[in-house]
């Protein structure tokens, strides 16, 4: 199994090394790649967003996880996630039915 790890901004290293403990091979994503799974680590969520369109990775990704894709997300990588976002107008993948603040 490959997993791709958001390795675009954030605590993705951490991620990474357990990944690797556990015998799965990562790859850091910094473009469109194949990959069995997704780990949407943690950091700044608006950054992790305008890098996602501007490396032109958003839509394919959020397709790919409406789509069934397996996915982990912690602290930012769970805003990316949310259908809604307390005090924030817009949203990001909107993949998952639930409200962070």
């Amino acid at each position: 199994m490959k997993v791709g790890v958001l390795a675009l901004q954030g605590a993705f290293i951490e991620h990474e090394k357990k990944l690797e403990k556990l015998g799965v091979e990562c790859i850091e994503l910094r473009q469109k790649k194949d990959f069995d799974g997704l780990i949407l680590p943690g950091g700044e969520s608006t950054v992790q967003g305008k890098l996602l369109k501007e490396l032109d990775m958003f839509d394919i990704l959020q397709k790919r996880i409406q789509d069934g894709l397996p996915t982990l997300a912690t602290c930012a990588g769970l805003i990316l996630l949310a259908d809604k976002i307390v005090n924030q107008d817009h949203t990001y993948f909107s993949t998952i039915p639930m409200t962070v603040k």
